[in-house]
């Protein structure tokens, strides 16, 4: 039992570690390619050289990291066919999320904090702040479905479409633009017309994935 008990305390341990690495990728606090040292992440993450291996090797299933043999654990940096696929999910999401989320739900509370940070942070031109906000924004949004499943999967989802974010080296054209969208889908929900701000939500993320995909494009070989 004692054995099990360590076992999955481990475990624990490795997961706490993992979501740790998601929050830095979400928050833009590591960047697509970069190579990661065992010895100063497990020494930020406060965590040992075991436990962050295994929560490297869950982040690596998940695609958010590589590991290049004779080289290390290496940053994602996402294919075009898996951002087409993250915009793919997050339309059947999310909007399906705010299409149905009940009047007033807690998670607008989240949302409204957003909106707010994104405005202060956008007013004080920090722009990897205000994408940092619009993350949180979206995944108040999902919060509205109350459902862990999906709050678990759309972190996942978050992390590696912030890495597709860095593919664009503008934050300020990737982020100005849907600072007052945000504003406009909240206002929408909380007048009762969740029909309307799902369709500005759609529309949103249509012109959101063109705008990373022709990034993405721009960076291929000619």
């Amino acid at each position: 039992m004692a054995d099990l008990d360590e076992a999955d305390d481990g475990n624990s341990r490795a997961d706490r570690a993992a979501e740790k690495l998601r929050r830095l990728l979400t928050s833009g606090g590591l960047v697509p390619g970069q190579r990661l040292s065992e010895s100063a992440v497990s020494e930020r993450l406060g965590v040992s050289r075991n436990t962050l291996r295994e929560a490297f090797r869950m982040l690596t299933h998940e695609r958010l990291l590589v590991h290049k043999p004779h080289a290390g654990v290496f940053v994602a940096v996402p294919s075009l066919a898996s951002i087409i696929d993250i915009y793919r999910v997050r339309r059947m999401i999310e909007c399906q999320a705010l299409l149905s989320a009940p009047a007033r739900h807690p998670a607008s509370r989240r949302m409204r904090a957003a909106v707010e940070s994104a405005q202060a942070s956008r007013d004080a031109d920090d722009w990897i702040a205000v994408g940092t906000a619009n993350m949180e924004f979206h995944s108040a949004i999902v919060a509205l479905a109350d459902s862990d499943h999906l709050d678990r999967l759309y972190a996942n989802i978050s992390a590696e479409l912030r890495l597709a974010f860095f593919l664009l080296d503008d934050p300020d054209y990737l982020h100005r633009p849907y600072v007052e969208l945000n504003v406009a889908m909240l206002d929408l929900y909380l007048a009762g017309e969740a029909a309307e701000a799902a369709a500005v939500l759609d529309d949103y993320l249509l012109k959101s994935e063109r705008t990373i995909v022709a990034a993405y494009a721009r960076q291929l070989p000619a």
